[in-house]
């Protein structure tokens, strides 16, 4: 009767770690559509990397979201065949995770030069291009209180004085307020956009990695309760 409580107590932390496993999938799943909304919303970035990133998230959000599901059913039916492929599938995302992890860390240096292009980009078309592409570069320049790519020169081409920036570059916006002030640091804020926008994904990144490390060890906790329940199940024990 001991060992059958004990697989009775394991068999509902399995369903109990699933569920929140479940939810996990879920909140990815809707920070991936949000980021996507945003990021079409504020064409900072146009390298096709940046956009497929938010719907890499939600492809993770949605395996994550079934496979838990999965789980749940197979240890609330205690069927052997649903938890062992339960336990497989998790094993497997494990692995890709691991994967992933080592490609973004060999990788991140590519994040400098893909924000660089797309500022630059923005930059270039801010005369000429859509509406959308100088809201888009107004905003990120008074959001993040910067000027630019990578310094106020970056705008020498927005006026024939090539010392003129937007008037979204000024620390107090007022019309023409950039005129002339290229270098005036009273006026005009010197730092550039891509040094604020890394700057700004550093702070986030230590909430993405206690999200991750949670993750994980759901993950892992959830193989280590699916495989006793297995081993329960097969040796015909009474779980219920």
């Amino acid at each position: 009767m001991a060992v059958a409580g004990g697989l009775k107590c394991v068999k509902f932390l399995l369903f109990f770690f699933n569920f929140i496993f479940w939810l996990c999938g879920l909140a990815l799943i809707v920070v991936g559509v949000l980021v996507q909304v945003v990021m079409h919303k504020t064409p900072v970035i146009s390298n096709a990397a940046g956009s497929t990133a938010p719907l890499a998230v939600i492809g993770v959000g949605v395996v994550i979201f079934f496979v838990a599901f999965f789980g749940c059913c197979g240890a609330w039916k205690e069927n052997y065949c649903m938890v062992t492929t339960f336990a497989i599938l998790v094993s497997v995302i494990i692995i890709v995770e691991i994967a992933a992890a080592i490609a973004g860390y060999i990788f991140r240096g590519k994040l400098n030069g893909i924000l660089n292009t797309g500022l630059k980009d923005m930059i270039s078309k801010y005369k000429n291009g859509t509406a959308e592409i100088r809201k888009g570069m107004d905003d990120l320049q008074q959001c993040l209180k910067c000027c630019g790519a990578n310094s106020t020169a970056d705008w020498t081409s927005f006026n024939l004085d090539k010392n003129s920036v937007p008037d979204s570059c000024c620390k107090n916006i007022t019309k023409n307020c950039g005129l002339k002030n290229m270098h005036n640091k009273t006026k005009v804020y010197q730092l550039g956009c891509r040094v604020a926008l890394e700057e700004a994904l550093k702070k986030n990144l230590l909430w993405v990695t206690v999200a991750a490390l949670v993750i994980a060890f759901l993950q892992i906790m959830g193989v280590v309760f699916a495989c006793l329940l297995m081993r329960g199940i097969r040796s015909g024990y009474e779980v219920m």
